[in-house]
């Protein structure tokens, strides 16, 4: 997911002497073939001058639950753009949306770009007006499905929980929702709190919506082991006593792998972002945008499913919109009915218990309401 490839495509422009024609055009040396870049290319120049003349600084609030998650996306832009200053401060959604809110109700935003799991606070902003009307570089390219059609906010890319399993399981490992209650594994599973993790949630309420909440009660009969953060969770399989996850993705290189259930529910969305209409960078924001939606970066920097229509699936997988037990808008749809939604988590608050831990994406309490980077400086 961190690795980033340079290949960019060089075309020749040929000259054409018209006036006197081949015999003239033979006698004379060709010029060297000059380097064409595309259309995407000399779009990402252009913003990229002007994002330098506006002083090259910028601020995105992205969401996730461990400090540096989103790294691989900053240094990729930073090598592609080295004259920018970055910083990506990672929290969770649910704070990120809230610190937001905040900061455009006190009139002093500081963020530029937010992209966030919580895609319901969207088209709030934008009926809110507080969104910067924008389309980047590949817009007609993004799926209709996950864009305004308007141009307030856009997908940029699918994030998808499914199972973690140790890899020392082999073909012992669970992979349907009911594999997970086998005796073996009994004191062995770890989760992600669902009620502190709205997808998370989600994840849940499709499995007590297919197999009722006897499932659940099962589920926690195996006395499992839950976590602030899906990294967390994920982090812990394969480690210790800890062999199976499902609700998160990742995992240790060569102690965990993913996998995805044949049968059961599991989650995927597209992570949503747009550009804050009071926006101190919005040069900057704008280039950012235009960089994550082309297609060099949606094919060799974001690791998951790409927001385009033209570029492939990871390999091995489906296109996203092309597996009949997981529906890409279903977390989108789930999170904009918050009545039902909170109905739903204090439900489950019942049988997990309240969510006990730090915020492992602000571990020290730093960040605070308008941080401009993860140590917490306030802007």
């Amino acid at each position: 997911m961190k690795s980033s490839r340079r290949a960019w495509a060089v075309a020749a422009i040929l000259s054409v002497l018209a006036a006197t024609g081949a015999t003239v055009a033979a006698a004379i040396p060709s010029p060297k073939p000059a380097p064409r870049h595309t259309g995407e290319e000399d779009q990402l120049r252009k913003l990229y001058k002007e994002a330098v003349a506006e002083g090259g600084r910028l601020v995105v609030y992205a969401g996730g639950d461990k400090p540096g998650q989103a790294d691989y996306l900053k240094d990729a832009f930073v090598k592609k753009f080295p004259k920018m200053k970055v910083d990506i401060v990672v929290d969770f959604s649910k704070n990120h949306d809230a610190r937001v809110d905040n900061q455009i109700a006190e009139h002093h935003v500081v963020a530029d770009v937010v992209h966030l799991q919580t895609v319901d606070d969207f088209p709030r902003w934008k009926k809110e007006g507080v969104l910067q009307k924008y389309k980047p570089v590949g817009w007609n390219k993004v799926f209709d499905q996950i864009k305004d059609k308007d141009g307030y906010y856009t997908g940029l890319f699918f994030f998808a929980f499914s199972n973690v399993t140790a890899t020392k399981l082999g073909d012992d490992a669970p992979v349907e929702a009911k594999d997970f209650l086998k005796p073996e594994f009994k004191n062995k599973l770890v989760f992600t709190y669902p009620n502190d993790d709205d997808a998370v949630l989600y994840y849940f309420k499709q499995l007590t919506d297919k197999y009722g909440f006897d499932y659940l009660k099962k589920l926690l009969a195996q006395n499992p082991k839950f976590v602030r953060g899906t990294q967390d969770s994920a982090d812990l399989v394969g480690s210790g006593d800890y062999v199976a996850s499902f609700g998160t993705s990742g995992g240790a290189p060569g102690v965990a792998e993913t996998t995805l259930p044949k049968k059961s529910p599991w989650v995927a969305w597209p992570q949503t972002g747009a550009i804050l209409k009071n926006a101190p960078h919005k040069a900057a924001a704008k280039l950012y945008l235009s960089w994550l939606l082309s297609k060099e970066a949606q094919r060799d920097s974001i690791g998951t499913w790409s927001a385009r229509t033209d570029v492939a699936a990871p390999a091995g997988r489906k296109g996203i919109f092309d597996y009949q037990n997981m529906n890409p808008l279903g977390l989108g749809e789930f999170m904009s009915d918050r009545t039902a939604l909170d109905r739903y988590k204090a439900r489950i608050n019942l049988y997990v218990g309240d969510v006990k831990g730090v915020n492992p994406s602000d571990p020290k309490g730093v960040l605070g309401l308008n941080p401009v980077n993860q140590d917490g400086t306030q802007g």
